[in-house]
């Protein structure tokens, strides 16, 4: 990718599961960014991303999910679960010592941050990513008083998480409500679910 001049701020790599130290600094020395798709990887066993040392490097990070021919669920904050629980298992699988924390290896709040601020790096956006004054209204909400979430409301942003996550309650785009109350609005759900599985059954007969 060097010798093709292929590196640089406004170029990322997918997966990046096969990487060594001196290519995870090639991309942070040229500002390379990573899209890491941790539930493709497990599903295909194509490996397990170094992700923790990628961010540590100083690697611009951001979460992908492959297309549907590798993730059936295209669930963002399910694909950040997943790339925390992952950090840790490779940081077990390192021999990552279990007198640390598991917060030490890979925290909740660094999977959010690959989900949010992350992905806005990678795709070198300044108006996403975080709630800031002149950036996008893009935010989630979700009703955490719900079963789901019994006994981890002492840190609700990590409940989000660390349970196992579900449809939000409410999503703006742009200050636009696209979800309400669990909802998607402006859209015949019920016959776009219809046309999928019409066209996933013609590319798999055909």
């Amino acid at each position: 990718m060097q010798a093709l001049g292929w590196v640089g701020e406004d170029v990322w790599f997918a997966h990046s599961v096969h990487v060594n130290d001196e290519e995870i600094d090639v991309y942070a020395r040229h500002g390379c960014g990573v899209a890491h798709c941790p539930s493709s990887n497990m599903r295909l066993a194509s490996g397990i991303a170094p992700i923790a040392r990628l961010v540590d490097a100083g690697v611009k990070t951001g979460l992908g999910v492959d297309g549907s021919a590798s993730n059936d669920g295209s669930h963002l904050l399910a694909e950040a679960r997943m790339a925390m629980l992952l950090a840790r298992l490779n940081a077990g699988l390192q021999g990552a010592s279990l007198s640390t924390t598991s917060a030490e290896i890979f925290s909740v709040r660094q999977a959010l941050e690959l989900a949010t601020r992350g992905g806005a790096a990678v795709l070198g956006r300044k108006d996403i990513g975080s709630l800031e004054a002149g950036k996008c209204a893009d935010f989630i909400a979700i009703n955490l008083n719900r079963l789901d979430y019994a006994g981890a409301l002492h840190d609700a942003v990590a409940a989000v998480l660390l349970c196992q996550p579900r449809g939000v309650d409410f999503n703006y785009v742009h200050g636009k409500g696209v979800v309400k109350k669990g909802v998607l609005s402006g859209l015949n759900l019920e016959a776009h679910i219809h046309l999928h599985n019409r066209a996933a059954t013609r590319l798999f007969e055909g």
